[in-house]
């Protein structure tokens, strides 16, 4: 599972902000058409290309970040025992999943070399408020790996509220952690638990 998830961050990345006209760019022309964009910038940036995880970090930052929703993410992922914290520890986890999100897969990102994202056929509406945009990850001696983008209309625009590799779903995978966490310690356990992982990252990133 980490070596699809380490696939998910290359494409996760890929999903960068473009200037919003007057009307709202539709789901699969936003993915498609910033690729090659954030493509370009990875191919170019040596720094990235050497492992410069906090370079990463600021590309995810400034490129990524926007287009994700955080919060429900973090709620489905916690499932139901989100109804149990209260606003301020849902605030904390939404950060520290956040945090976490960024800092695992910000290594992935410098590993990427000649990857190709194909993106397939999208049957959407106007109407429509919620879409699922499938993409796939090439690369020579590899099998392909299905990436899959579900995205959720709001008034800013598409955000991605879920990804689903290789038929895993984020956070459905995530879930099943959570859970035990919360079980053997509530909610404030499962915040120290994934604050307790990204000061790990963070160690880990700075040696390296």
């Amino acid at each position: 599972m980490k070596r699809l998830l380490a696939f998910f961050c290359t494409c996760l990345a890929l999903i960068a902000p473009a200037a919003m006209a007057a009307d709202v760019i539709a789901p699969d022309v936003l993915v498609r058409d910033v690729t090659n964009e954030v493509l370009a910038i990875v191919r170019a940036d040596k720094a990235i290309q050497a492992g410069d995880t906090h370079r990463v970090i600021q590309l995810v930052d400034a490129k990524v970040l926007p287009h994700f929703d955080f919060r429900r993410m973090t709620m489905l992922a916690v499932g139901r025992d989100w109804r149990d914290a209260t606003p301020a520890q849902q605030a904390r986890l939404t950060e520290a999943f956040r945090t976490l999100l960024v800092r695992t897969y910000s290594n992935a990102l410098t590993q990427y070399r000649d990857q190709v994202i194909d993106f397939k056929p999208n049957r959407i509406a106007d109407t429509d408020t919620r879409v699922q945009i499938r993409t796939e990850v090439r690369q020579a001696g590899a099998q392909p790996i299905g990436i899959d983008y579900m995205l959720e209309k709001s008034d800013k625009g598409w955000k991605v509220f879920d990804v689903v590799v290789a038929g895993v779903s984020l956070v459905t995978n995530y879930r099943s952690s959570f859970s035990q966490e919360v079980r053997s310690g509530g909610i404030d356990g499962l915040i120290r638990s994934i604050e307790d992982k990204n000061r790990s990252l963070e160690s880990e990133q700075a040696r390296k």
